[in-house]
């Protein structure tokens, strides 16, 4: 968690340092992480076997900092809300109907 916590401190202040926090609005963060997420799928585009792994790590850096940036903007706990999750997850999906299948949990 501390390491989140340096991470964002340096986006932040390249952010700051830049001036761009006028532009980081919790709109175009969120544009941004859908922006990113859909380069990231591009390197899926023709399957497997034409991944750049290179650039699957930039792209996967820049979703993580736009997400950790969005969440900053929000205050939103990215550890707290993602145990939430989980644990709402584990409800929904009980290990013996969820085990082994890709089903929705309205399926199961």
């Amino acid at each position: 968690m501390e390491e989140i916590k340096q991470i964002l401190e340096k986006l932040l202040k390249f952010r700051d340092d830049r001036n761009w926090n006028q532009f980081h609005t919790p709109e175009n963060l969120a544009k941004s992480i859908s922006i990113e997420a859909s380069e990231l799928l591009e390197n899926y585009q023709w399957g497997n076997k034409n991944t750049d792994i290179k650039n699957i790590k930039e792209e996967v850096a820049d979703i993580f900092s736009y997400l950790l940036l969005l969440c900053n903007s929000l205050e939103i706990d990215l550890i707290d809300v993602t145990n939430d999750k989980i644990k709402k997850n584990k409800e929904k999906y009980p290990i013996d109907k969820a085990f082994g299948t890709s089903k929705k949990y309205n399926k199961l």
